[in-house]
C-alpha cells in the first residue's frame, strides 16, 4: 500500500465545525460516585448478588440476540380490515365497477366507509398521476385529493396516459408464476445439460484410473446404438452477445439498498453497469414475487444484469435458463462472495469457493445454456490468511465465465480491513485477457485513480459502499473532480428517490411505508458522507471515522447525524409523519470503518 494511503483512521474536520465532546474525566468521576452510592446503600453480599444476577441477565440476553438482524421487528403492518378491496380501488367510472370475486374477502367494499377511516393525505399533488396520467392506487393513494372525485372514482388524464410507456421490465407474469409453483415449467434442457456434463466428468475420471492391462486395444472397434456425427461435428456453446467491459463504472449489486429507485439515482450520476440485488435460486424457481422483484429493470438501465445465488449446479443452471427465457437481461452474475453465514453454511455465496466440482459444473453449464455473458463475483478467499482467488480464477476462465469481479477482502474480514488491490492486480494478470473488475474502498476520484494505478490490468471498477455514501461519485470520477455538494442538492437527491419509490412501490399507505423503510436503510449509509468544505484533509477516505461535527447549516447538521430518530425526521419531511406503531432497526450495520 502506498504511503499516501496510510492513515490513522480519523477523518479530520476543520476546527470551527467540530462539536465539543463531553469531558471524559468528568464522566468517569460521575460514574465512580454513582458506584460508591450503590455500594453504600446495600451491604457487600447484596452487591455481589446483584452483580451476578445482572451479569447472568446480560449474558442470557447476548446469547438470545446473538447474530446480525436477529428478532428484527417488522417496520410497519397494515391490517386487511383497513384496506379497500381491489375491486373498488382503481375505478374511473360507474361502468368499470365489478363485484368482488374473492371468497371470504376481508377488505373494505364501500368506498365511503374506507374514506372515513383513511389517513390524511401527505400532499396535494400525486407524483404518479402527474407522471402517468393515472394513479393505479386510486382511492388508497396518500396523495389522492388531486385525482379522486367525491364519488370515489379515479380521475384519468387520457392524453397523458396514452403518452406514458411502461418503464419497468422483468415483472413476473401470473401464468409463469403458476407454472413454477406447480412445477410444470420445462427445465429439460438445463437438466439434461448438467446430467450429461456430470456423466462426461465421471467417465473421464474413470478413464484416468484405468490400468493399461484393462485398456481396450486400439485396433478394436466397438460400436453400438445409432450412428452419430459427434466425432465429426463438434458441438459448440451458444454464441454469446458481447459486452464492451472496458473502463466502465459498475454499481455493485447491493442487498436491500441496491433497489431499483437507488439504481435510477446512480444511473443519473453516470453509472455504466447496474445489477439487481442478490436473488436466491430456490426462491426464483418457486415463483416468489418478492424474489422476482429483485430482477426488475428500469428502462434507463442500458447495461443491466441479475445476480443469482445458489449452492448446486441444477438450480443455478435452471435459473439461468429461466431468466434468459422470461426476462430482458444483458448478463447474469453468480454470487461467490456473500459472507452471510446463513448462505455460507448451505454452500452458497463465498462457500462455493471451497466446492470446486459444484462450481465447475455450474459455470460450465450456465455459460453453455446462455446466449448472454455469464459472470462471477468473488472474494479473495474465505479466511484472511488463506487467499485462494488466484488459484480459482484461472479455472473459472477455462470454464467459460465472461467476466470476474474480485472484491479485495476475505469473507472473514467483512469490511474491517482495507481491500488489497495489489492482490487484485496479480489475479488480473493471471487470467489476462479475461476482463477483471476490482472492488473495494473507492470513495472519490483520487481513490479511483490510485487503485487503477496499483492495478492497471483490471478493465474497470465496481463501486458499492462508495455509491451508497455518495451516489454522485460516478460524476466525480467521470469529470475528475471533487464535488462540494450542498445540503440542498443532497436533499433534492433524497426527494427524487422518494418519487422513484412511490412509482415503484406505490403511493398508498403500504407503498409509502415501503419507500420510507428503504430510504431509512439508505440513510444509514448517507449520513457517513462528510462535506468537502468541512474537511481539513480532503478527500474523505472510506475507513476514516469523523468526530461529531456541525454542518454549515441546520440541514447539513441533520444529515450528518448517526441517530436513527434524525433519519426518521428526514423521511417525515417528504413522506409525512410515521405511523404510531412504526419501528425501524437498520439492517446494515453501517458503523464499520
Amino acid at each position: 500500500m502506498p504511503e499516501t494511503e496510510i492513515n490513522d483512521g480519523i477523518c479530520y474536520i476543520k476546527e470551527q465545525y467540530v462539536a465539543r465532546r463531553p469531558n471524559e474525566a468528568e464522566e468517569n468521576i460521575e460514574k465512580q460516585s454513582c458506584k460508591r452510592k450503590l455500594e453504600d446503600s446495600v451491604n457487600n453480599d447484596d452487591v455481589k448478588k446483584l452483580k451476578c444476577e445482572t451479569n447472568d441477565a446480560v449474558s442470557k440476553d447476548k446469547v438470545r440476540k446473538r447474530g446480525q438482524n436477529k428478532a428484527r421487528p417488522k417496520t410497519f403492518s397494515n391490517a386487511r380490515e383497513n384496506k379497500p378491496c381491489p375491486s373498488i380501488v382503481n375505478i374511473s367510472c360507474k361502468e368499470e365497477k365489478q363485484p368482488c370475486t374473492y371468497n371470504n374477502c376481508q377488505y373494505i367494499h364501500d368506498f365511503r366507509e374506507y374514506l372515513k377511516i383513511k389517513k390524511e393525505d401527505i400532499g396535494k399533488e400525486c407524483h404518479v398521476f402527474k407522471l402517468r396520467g393515472r394513479c393505479p392506487r386510486g382511492i388508497s393513494c396518500r396523495y389522492g385529493s388531486s385525482h379522486i372525485t367525491e364519488e370515489g372514482y379515479n380521475i384519468v388524464d387520457a392524453e397523458r396516459e396514452k403518452l406514458c410507456v411502461e418503464d419497468t421490465k422483468n415483472t413476473i407474469q401470473s401464468s409463469l408464476q403458476t407454472h413454477l409453483q406447480k412445477r410444470k415449467y420445462d427445465f429439460s434442457a438445463s437438466e439434461n445439460l448438467v446430467k450429461s456434463f456430470d456423466k462426461q466428468r465421471k467417465s473421464n475420471k474413470s478413464d484416468c484410473n484405468l490400468e493399461i492391462d484393462h485398456a481396450v486395444p486400439s485396433n478394436e472397434n466397438i460400436n453400438s446404438g445409432v450412428v452419430t456425427d459427434e466425432d465429426l461435428v463438434k458441438l459448440l456453446p451458444r454464441e454469446k452477445r458481447s459486452i464492451d467491459w472496458c473502463d466502465k463504472l459498475y454499481l455493485s449489486p447491493l442487498t436491500t439498498v441496491g433497489n431499483l429507485p437507488f439504481r435510477r439515482i446512480c444511473k443519473s450520476f453516470g453509472a455504466d453497469i447496474t445489477c439487481g440485488e442478490m436473488a436466491l435460486c430456490e426462491s426464483l424457481l418457486k415463483g416468489a414475487k418478492q424474489e422476482w422483484a429483485l430482477v426488475k429493470r428500469h428502462e434507463c438501465e442500458d447495461i443491466f444484469g441479475a445476480q443469482i445465488c445458489g449452492n448446486n449446479p441444477f438450480t443455478i443452471t435452471k435459473v439461468a435458463q429461466l431468466l434468459q427465457d422470461n426476462s430482458e437481461l444483458d448478463f447474469i452474475d453468480l454470487n461467490m462472495g456473500c459472507p452471510i453465514d446463513l448462505i455460507y453454511k448451505k454452500g452458497g455465496g463465498s462457500g462455493m469457493m471451497h466446492r470446486l466440482p459444484a462450481l465447475e459444473t455450474s459455470v460450465r453449464c450456465a455459460s453453455q445454456i446462455l446466449d448472454i455473458p455469464f459472470t462471477v463475483k468473488m472474494r479473495i478467499g474465505v479466511y484472511q490468511d488463506k487467499r485462494i482467488a488466484h488459484n480459482i480464477m484461472p479455472q473459472v476462465k477455462e470454464w467459460g465465465a465472461s467476466l470476474i469481479t474480485l472484491h479485495g477482502r476475505s469473507k472473514e474480514a467483512r469490511y474491517t480491513k482495507l481491500a488489497d488491490w495489489e492482490y487484485i492486480e496479480s489475479c488480473a494478470k493471471a487470467v489476462n485477457p479475461l476482463p477483471v473488475y476490482g472492488n473495494g474502498d473507492i470513495l472519490s476520484y483520487d481513490d479511483y485513480k490510485s487503485r487503477r494505478a496499483i492495478a492497471p490490468s483490471v478493465q474497470g471498477v465496481m463501486i458499492g459502499r462508495g455509491a451508497l455514501i455518495k451516489p454522485w461519485i460516478f460524476t466525480e470520477i467521470k469529470e475528475q473532480k471533487l464535488w462540494d455538494i450542498s445540503s440542498n442538492e443532497r436533499f433534492e437527491i433524497i426527494r427524487k428517490y422518494t418519487n422513484y419509490g412511490l412509482e415503484h412501490w406505490g403511493s398508498d399507505t403500504q407503498g409509502v411505508e415501503n419507500t420510507r423503510r428503504f430510504l431509512l436503510e439508505w440513510l444509514s449509509f448517507l449520513y457517513r458522507y462528510v462535506p468537502v468544505g468541512l474537511l481539513e484533509r480532503p478527500p474523505q477516505k472510506i475507513n476514516q471515522r469523523p468526530p461529531n461535527y456541525f454542518g454549515r447549516n441546520d440541514l447539513e447538521t441533520l444529515m450528518a447525524s448517526g441517530n436513527c430518530s434524525d433519519w426518521i425526521k428526514i423521511t417525515e419531511m417528504l413522506l409525512g409523519p410515521v405511523p404510531d406503531d412504526f419501528i425501524f432497526l437498520p439492517k446494515h450495520k453501517a458503523n464499520s470503518y
